[in-house]
């Protein structure tokens, strides 16, 4: 794993042993390789120059503001999916024109900041949105630069929940009805069409799901431009794998290429939208071994770090490499690695062999730069951890670990909940 690696059986990254970070930040804590988020980067520029498209980080899989503003930096776009990520994407740096904006249940307010901001376009993603993005353009006295999400019905090897192209997803216009959308988009007078949009998912290990989907896709070029839109861009989404287990996944040059081979001749600007292969490899999770559990379905591993700082186990059955921070030899034994919130869901790995751990003992959840820090959450009262930026061998924090005061924030005592108490004593 880029910018990880060990030093005298101790876990450092980027020459940084990572028990100091813990030492002075804190457990659970997420630690980022600046330099591994440099080299993702550039891995995507360079198979995407400036001069032939643009290279939009999806903020979902991590919106950490000092992250974004490395990426913004580095050159990258943002595709937002919510108002919330436009207003930090905006923070960090990004030109709006750099800015596209996906999902299926934009609201107005969220449009009305959009095409006030000017960014570079809006993905529509069915004709009652197009109604709405017109109607709020008109009132705004503009056009809405939009390109039409179409689903091109093409199933993937990926976990469902994160599958969004299967015929009956409820993203983008299905291909059979996007000629006579796509006449409709072009016929509003609040929006300029500027091209075409899909995304097939997330976790994608192939290339022939996108050699599949440009097949189907690229037949609208046609009834696109006779609608009187045009081909200014076409976005294909992200979804390109990272390994989390050592398996084989396409580069980012691989998937440029074969993109690349099925338009031919056709002239465009590409967009492409890669969160999790930016930022998936550049952290690690952090957590302290709390006990060491022996019961009838095997010893657990029970560390301070759950399923409210990492859920993609939890939700997807999602397999993270676990290493310690100090390596020692010994016999493997399978072991569940389990957080302590409290439910039977709550598990970090299954079954995983390795040398037991002692209390004590400090342990990476590798692999968790995207959808760590993002999906977190206070669930069973728990305040969110802390993040940490290592580069050229110095560290600071870019994430501070919330207080239990922060958890008490957003709640309110008003003189109704006051009433109801009154002066009952038991």
């Amino acid at each position: 794993m880029s910018g990880f690696q060990y030093i005298d059986d101790r876990l450092c990254c980027e020459g940084v042993d990572l028990t100091q970070v813990a030492g002075s930040a804190g457990t659970p804590c997420f630690i980022y390789s600046g330099g591994a988020l440099q080299e993702a980067c550039q891995g995507f520029r360079q198979a995407l120059p400036p001069q032939d498209g643009l290279v939009c980080y999806a903020l979902k899989a991590n919106p950490n503001l000092a992250l974004c503003k490395i990426l913004a930096s580095l050159g990258c776009g943002a595709d937002v999916v919510s108002g919330g990520e436009l207003y930090r994407a905006m923070k960090a740096g990004f030109p709006p024109r750099r800015i596209v904006f996906a999902g299926v249940g934009k609201t107005e307010e969220e449009i009305r900041f959009a095409i006030n901001a000017d960014i570079l376009q809006l993905n529509a993603e069915s004709v009652p949105e197009l109604d709405l993005i017109d109607q709020t353009a008109r009132k705004l006295e503009a056009r809405a630069r939009v390109a039409l999400r179409v689903n091109p019905g093409v199933r993937t090897d990926t976990h469902p929940y994160v599958a969004t192209a299967d015929a009956g997803s409820k993203f983008g216009i299905e291909l059979e009805r996007a000629p006579e959308v796509l006449a409709r988009a072009a016929s509003l007078p609040g929006i300029r069409l500027t091209g075409l949009h899909f995304h097939l998912g997330s976790q994608i290990t192939s290339l022939e799901p996108y050699r599949q989907a440009l097949g189907k896709v690229l037949p609208l070029v046609k009834p696109l431009r006779e609608a009187g839109g045009s081909l200014d861009v076409l976005d294909v989404g992200g979804g390109l794998a990272v390994s989390y287990d050592e398996e084989a996944v396409p580069s980012p040059q691989d998937w440029l290429d074969a993109i690349r081979r099925e338009l031919g001749e056709l002239a465009c600007r590409l967009i492409v939208e890669p969160g999790r292969a930016l930022v998936a490899q550049a952290g690690v999770l952090i957590g302290r071994v709390l006990y060491v559990k022996h019961a009838a379905g095997g010893a657990f591993v029970v560390v301070d770090a759950g399923m409210n700082d990492l859920l993609r186990p939890s939700l997807y059955g999602a397999y993270h490499q676990i290493w310690p921070l100090q390596r020692r030899e010994g016999p493997k034994q399978p072991v569940h690695v389990v957080g302590p919130v409290c439910e039977s869901g709550d598990f970090l790995a299954r079954d995983r062999d390795m040398v037991l751990p002692r209390p004590g003992d400090l342990l990476a959840i590798m692999n968790a730069g995207a959808y760590g820090a993002a999906m977190s959450s206070n669930y069973n009262g728990r305040p969110r951890a802390a993040e940490v930026l290592v580069y050229d061998r110095r560290f600071d924090l870019i994430g501070r670990r919330e207080t239990y005061q922060d958890l008490l924030a957003r709640d309110l005592f008003p003189p109704l909940a006051e009433e109801i108490c009154g002066d009952q004593a038991w």
